[in-house]
């Protein structure tokens, strides 16, 4: 099956993004229990994820 682009896709704007993401990290944080062991992968993307927000801020 071909994949089709909707070309009537609006994007968010950064500040609607960034809320979003917020959100989606007050949630993990939730429930995600400080003593709930990652797996190797998690653990790496979650990393990855630090390094890039430390080079933009």
């Amino acid at each position: 099956m071909e994949a089709r682009i909707n070309d009537d896709f609006e994007q968010i704007d950064r500040k609607t993004c960034m809320s979003i993401c917020d959100a989606i990290g007050e949630r993990l944080q939730q429930s995600l229990r400080p003593d709930t062991e990652l797996s190797p992968h998690l653990r790496e993307l979650i990393d990855e994820l630090r390094r890039r927000d430390n080079e933009l801020h």
